[in-house]
């Protein structure tokens, strides 16, 4: 199988070239112009009668975002409209307070001040005061409630009298923070609430670019951010497919945006933002972020950690992780050696990861679907006679995900035919019961982690990646990649079935031939039986120690 052009691992945006040349003509589009769901749900909420009085707004937990959802609200009624950042949820409710003679001074709570209209709080004012959700739920149905006293060891001089208030309350926050306000209260799934939620990117069509290019335009001027100019959008849109981690969907997110946009301004060397003035403005944020992915790869090239880049191994093979560091912005690729030994058994494979809880569910899941792949494969009528070890070398942290099931079915088959594996190419994927190659996420990560090590180990022009094909949609690898693969340098593979993956890493068909894979595991069980059945335990055990 030969590897993939340039063309076929970096987004295309020749059905587009027409609008994006004229890119600086569109009208601006407003966050809301682009949000049609959830403007359709405020627009219901607020004609809705009866006991639903609140909205759930799934979206980022932050004061711009209740500043876009208040404008929308605004822009469907004249009734008043109050937002609150504050985590004080006694400042939703009136309060009075008594000087020294009993005369009582009244201070109007958010609730109050919100009546005939609406009200907009943030979730971790809930998750903040639980305690306090059912008398702010009681008064958002209408529940009369009398004023808090702000001096409880003085008594008013004349009484106070509880109020009715009619309010709708909109509640904003991100979805772990809605999913927690449902321990809080039950009633949020039983009827009480509406829901709806921003969204954070838009499918890419011919319809959609052109909202998606007025956005930019209207982020550009509400931010007094130097507008773009058309090239540039190839750029920006090439950065958002990256941020997606798909060709087919550009992110709509006002805040990276208009940080990326911002850090692109300071490069421009006119009053409009380029192509050249976003790429340099990314390769400056990869700097700064690069200092852990840059002592990964001085680890490896140092030796401190094994990865090899030439020649070939029995029961060896590169898979690709992605590292999640505390504290760092951004994941970052990392190779990872996976290697498998065998030796008598009953066909058990052993999970090293697993066995020392550092493995995670999804990983052992992965590892229990491969097992099944390959007991169906060699189609035995009694249980394997070997039992393997697979483990990830050098690993300190938990393992998880099955994105490493292929590499790990490839590292098995390797050592049960005792095939050596081709240490140039590096293998990530997930596998299906029948032998299919799964999508997996962080592939441009993966892809980039080991071009680095293969960089800095000097390249072979034989080295590349294995991948599934249905992860191609997802590529927007960094320019420097994209032009050693333009060089011959570095090579991507894209395959469907581990039968596409196996003659890639082994120089021999996975099966079908005399000389597959599966020939040589069978023709290996033969000549273990055969030298099972002629010798007795004594003898067996005799040759142990010759």
């Amino acid at each position: 199988m030969n590897p993939l052009n340039w063309q076929d691992v970096t987004p295309s945006f020749e059905p587009y070239e027409t609008l994006l040349n004229s890119a600086s003509t569109i009208q601006a589009k407003s966050f809301s112009d682009l949000q049609p769901r959830l403007t359709t749900t405020i627009t219901r909420f607020t004609e809705i009668k009866g006991l639903t009085r609140i909205l759930l707004v799934n979206c980022t937990d932050n004061s711009v975002y209740r500043g876009f959802i208040h404008a929308a609200v605004k822009n469907c009624t004249d009734a008043p409209v109050l937002i609150t950042e504050s985590l004080d949820a006694k400042a939703l409710f009136d309060r009075i307070r008594v000087d020294l003679d009993g005369k009582v001074t009244f201070e109007p709570g958010l609730i109050s001040r919100s009546h005939g209209g609406y009200l907009i709080v943030p979730a971790n004012l809930i998750l903040a005061n639980p305690a306090l959700w059912p008398s702010i739920k009681s008064a958002v149905q209408g529940a009369p409630f009398e004023p808090l006293n702000v001096t409880p060891t003085r008594i008013p001089s004349s009484s106070v009298e509880a109020k009715m208030y009619d309010v709708k309350l909109i509640i904003t926050g991100d979805r772990n923070q809605l999913a927690e306000i449902e321990y809080v209260d039950d009633d949020f799934s039983a009827g009480l609430t509406m829901y709806t939620e921003v969204e954070e990117d838009i499918h890419l069509s011919e319809c959609n670019l052109e909202q998606y290019i007025g956005l930019v335009h209207w982020i550009c001027h509400k931010y007094q951010l130097p507008r773009l100019e058309d090239t540039a959008f190839k750029r920006l849109m090439l950065a958002g497919m990256r941020y997606t981690e798909d060709q087919h969907y550009l992110p709509i997110g006002v805040m990276w945006h208009n940080q990326l946009l911002g850090l692109a301004s300071q490069h421009c060397n006119t009053n409009t933002i380029s192509f050249e003035s976003i790429d340099q403005a990314i390769d400056d944020k990869y700097y700064r972020e690069s200092y852990l992915p840059q002592r990964a790869v001085d680890d490896i090239r140092d030796g401190q950690v094994v990865i090899e880049t030439t020649g070939e191994q029995i029961g060896q093979i590169n898979g690709l992780t992605v590292i999640d560091m505390a504290g760092h912005p951004v994941s970052y690729g990392e190779p990872a050696r996976i290697s498998c030994v065998i030796h008598f058994g009953d066909g058990d494979i052993s999970d090293v990861e697993r066995k020392a809880e550092l493995g995670g569910n999804l990983h052992a899941k992965g590892m229990m679907i491969m097992q099944a792949f390959v007991s169906s494969a060699l189609n035995l009528d009694e249980p394997l006679p070997y039992s393997a070890s697979v483990v990830f070398e050098q690993s300190y942290s938990e393992v998880d995900g099955d994105s490493a099931s292929l590499a790990e079915l490839c590292c098995l088959v390797s050592a049960l035919s005792e095939t050596p594996v081709n240490q140039q190419i590096a293998v990530t994927g997930a596998v299906d019961q029948f032998g299919r190659v799964q999508a997996v996420g962080g592939l441009n990560e993966k892809i980039e982690g080991f071009y680095q090590v293969c960089k800095h180990q000097g390249f072979t022009g034989e080295q590349g990646v294995i991948m599934p094909k249905t992860n191609l949609k997802h590529l927007a690898l960094h320019k420097e990649v994209i032009d050693s693969i333009k060089n011959g340098e570095f090579h991507i593979w894209s395959v469907s079935t581990v039968d596409e993956a196996i003659p890639l890493l082994m120089d021999k068909p996975f099966r079908g031939e005399d000389d597959s894979i599966i020939s040589k595991i069978a023709e290996r069980i033969e000549n273990f039986e055969r030298h099972e059945h002629s010798e007795g335990i004594v003898e067996r055990i005799k040759n142990w120690f010759v």
